[in-house]
């Protein structure tokens, strides 16, 4: 047994080797603290670094895609009216196709828990609501009637949405006017609202007697009772389905309220300045 005893001091000097061999640099710390606990610095996380590059870059990639996709959509619905009074299936396909590309990239997958994004004055970019055949006919918009502007109005404060349908008269400038449906609204999921039909009206009375006799096919298509799902959102854009099967694209608008308001404050300016002026004249005359 005595020639298998090795002394203390030989196993102290290994030891010290062993250390000197796996030691780091003199210039490098040897410990950095962190949540898992003391360890050597030499051994940095890279992957931590590199993956949160990696999110970073994706990030914008995703950016540029949604920005691409949307030029795109809005390209494709160029000239088409909204898609109102229909459209060939290849070129339905193809806005639909790109429609379904962005709400699998919906930045704001829960809408309804982030509704700031949702409220606001919004404008009807697409629909595949369509009025063909006899409806058309019976509503006067083959040859009477125009189209115009679709607007959308969400107060969130109040729960309230108002739709607005543009319609003017060919060759008459005076008759034109606007269908207006007020609607509340529930949040019934992270992603979908239920819609209940409040009231509609239609201004002037002159447009209300071009749709007298055919109101309930009028609202029967523009009534916003129901559900919808919004699949899509950012800043600037909106896509929504409802129980129907339709599809709505928006795009963002400057508020109508505070324009016309705008608009009238203009006007009012004006015509004090124009009174100012004409008091001015009548001082200037009556002293000559």
């Amino acid at each position: 047994m005595a020639g298998c005893h090795v002394s203390p001091v030989i196993f102290r000097t290994m030891d010290i080797m062993k250390l000197q061999r796996l030691a780091p640099p003199e210039n490098l710390s040897r410990m950095n603290t962190s949540r898992f606990g003391d360890r050597l610095l030499w051994f940095k996380p890279f992957t931590v670094v590199k993956v949160g590059e990696q999110s970073f870059g994706s990030g914008l990639a995703m950016d540029d895609t949604l920005a691409e996709k949307k030029r795109e959509l809005y390209q494709a619905v160029e000239g088409i009216n909204r898609g109102i009074f229909g459209l060939p299936s290849a070129k339905k396909f193809e806005i639909e196709s790109l429609v379904q590309q962005l709400e699998s990239q919906n930045p704001t997958p829960d809408p309804t828990l982030k509704l700031d994004k949702v409220a606001g004055c919004w404008r009807l970019v697409y629909s595949t609501i369509s009025i063909l055949g006899s409806k058309r006919t019976k509503l006067g918009l083959r040859d009477f009637i125009s189209l115009d502007e679709f607007f959308q109005t969400i107060d969130i404060a109040k729960s309230k949405a108002v739709n607005v349908v543009e319609f003017s008269a060919k060759g008459l400038s005076l008759l034109s006017g606007q269908l207006s449906i007020e609607a509340s609204f529930k949040i019934a999921s992270a992603t979908r609202v239920d819609i209940n039909f409040e009231s509609s009206t239609i201004t002037p009375d002159q447009l209300m007697n071009v749709f007298r006799k055919n109101y309930n096919l009028l609202l029967g298509i523009f009534n916003p009772e129901g559900w919808l799902e919004i699949t899509y959102v950012d800043d600037t854009m909106r896509i929504g389905r409802d129980d129907k099967g339709n599809i709505f694209v928006l795009e963002r608008f400057e508020d109508r309220t505070s324009t016309q308001a705008e608009g009238g404050s203009s006007y009012q300016a004006a015509n004090q300045a124009v009174n100012q002026s004409i008091k001015s004249l009548y001082t200037f005359f009556f002293q000559l």
